[in-house]
């Protein structure tokens, strides 16, 4: 078994060997950057943006799949908190799979989530130039995407300090957009805000125009795959928890508010979108759900303003995505499973490398969105779709084991349990096996090639995965010999 990444410091006189890594993540996290972390850690770009064809397809009943992917993950990441509660650590889910089913699992998720976020990294910057072209359109879209890049590259690079105090801004200004539109939709959903008109906003939005389910049921189904990835993000508090002041307690405050953080800012705002305007209205899948719902208000420049609440969100996934992917490549070099380079920090105990790494492959990504959208790009991004349904199938075989584990050794740091343990654990596991199966029927909206281009590139990294443990083992067989 690998042994786990902690939080260590150099030795002060100096004596750390330089030829090996040094693993000098600091504490720089403070509690009120993580729990700004964690509230906007599950509000993604996603929600501004790809709730349109959500509700296009399930009508008001989109609810309903919103509701079963944010149940699944309030389970997957009781089962996450539970076990980083008793380990905090930068590889999270990966590091506590190494040790609940062996390197080969923690190298495979690893590899596979850091992928997910180089992937990501690319479509959030090119997002990101689209409204910055629109606003200062002298600076070609390639040339702001670059910008985006080097800018937070830099504050990732300055300190983890900075990442946090970037990240508490950036999630503030989406946490305080979305409770104000909630509140205002509220408003007028009720007939309280005067200026509305009556007979659009109102609770019948949600029976009148065919009905709560008028594509039938199967189309929540349907709801659930357009969703589920919105939800990508709600496991980066654990990651980040290994370099606050107290990651235990951090841990413990972010698995325990999940349940409402999902159930205002996703059901809370899509509630009010399904009941601001008929689901069918053309305005919803032209203008984006939220300004749609927005122009129906009479807000001047509502547009503009969910612009700006759009590109807020796509650098804070930009700034969270570049951390994240860097912290898991970290955590895979202090385990062996990446280059030794990669879990060497600075002196302000960044992983320099690991930041450049995966800012590399986050810039070849971009140009490969840019040259060969249609074909290099759609690959990766379909290759990547079904990663979160894979991290949380390990997430839940990885808890199974562990909690055994965690209970005979160190049942004191059982702090934060899984509810109805095991049975729960299981319910989320077929639940997500179901989802995965439903997606290989799915040919409308590329479930089906997504789900198979994910295994295939899954396959791969386990193939390596295996070869590298059996090399591994030779050698030390090898050395144990000329001992």
């Amino acid at each position: 078994m690998t042994s786990q990444p902690t939080l260590t410091t150099e030795p002060e006189d100096g004596s750390a060997d330089p030829s090996l890594p040094r693993s000098g993540l600091q504490a720089g996290l403070k509690n009120r950057h993580l729990t700004m972390i964690a509230i906007g850690g599950v509000i993604g770009a996603g929600l501004f943006v790809g709730s349109s064809s959500g509700i296009a397809t399930a009508g008001p009943g989109i609810l309903l799949s919103y509701a079963l992917v944010g149940t699944l993950v309030v389970l997957v990441m009781r089962m996450l908190g539970e076990m980083s509660a008793a380990n905090p650590t930068s590889g999270s889910f990966s590091a506590h799979a190494d040790r609940a089913l062996g390197p080969w699992a923690g190298f495979s998720i690893g590899w596979l989530y850091w992928f997910f976020w180089v992937v990501v990294l690319a479509v959030e910057a090119t997002a990101g130039a689209k409204i910055l072209e629109g606003w200062i359109p002298a600076v070609p879209q390639w040339g702001w995407a670059l910008i985006v890049m080097i800018v937070l590259t830099a504050t990732n690079l300055a300190s983890v300090g900075s990442y946090g105090e970037f990240e508490f801004w950036f999630a503030g200004i989406k946490v305080v957009a979305i409770a104000a539109f909630i509140v205002v939709g509220g408003l007028a959903v009720f007939g309280l805000l005067p200026g509305v008109d009556s007979d659009q906003a109102g609770l019948g939005n949600l029976t009148e125009h065919g009905g709560f389910l008028p594509n039938g049921p199967g189309a929540v189904l349907t709801g659930v795959l357009l969703v589920v990835f919105s939800f990508m993000g709600s496991e980066i508090p654990t990651l980040a928890a290994g370099e606050s002041e107290d990651p235990q307690r951090a841990v413990t405050k972010a698995t325990n508010s999940i349940i409402w953080r999902i159930a205002v800012f996703y059901l809370g705002s899509i509630f009010v979108v399904v009941t601001l305007l008929p689901w069918d209205a053309r305005s919803i899948v032209d203008e984006g759900s939220y300004v749609a719902a927005l122009d129906s208000l009479g807000i001047p420049n509502a547009g503009e303003i969910m612009n700006f609440i759009v590109l807020t969100s796509v650098l804070s996934c930009l700034n969270s995505g570049l951390y994240t992917a860097s912290r898991m490549a970290f955590s895979l070099g202090e385990r062996g499973d990446a280059p030794k380079a990669f879990a060497r920090t600075t002196r302000r105990g960044v992983p320099q490398t690991a930041i450049l790494s995966s800012v590399v492959f986050g810039f070849v990504a971009v140009f490969f969105n840019y040259k060969f959208p249609d074909t290099v790009f759609l690959f990766l991004l379909n290759s990547s779709g079904a990663v979160a349904l894979l991290v949380w199938l390990v997430i839940c075989f990885s808890q199974l084991r562990l909690r055994r584990i965690i209970q005979a050794e160190t049942p004191e740091k059982l702090v934060v349990r899984m509810w109805l343990y095991p049975y729960l654990t299981w319910a989320a596991v077929a639940v997500i096996v179901f989802v995965l199966g439903y997606m290989l029927t799915d040919t409308e909206h590329d479930g089906r090639s997504t789900v198979l281009l994910t295994l295939l590139v899954a396959a791969v990294v386990l193939a390596v995965a295996f070869v590298k443990q059996r090399i591994t083992a030779r050698r030390a067989v090898a050395g144990t010999g000329k001992g």
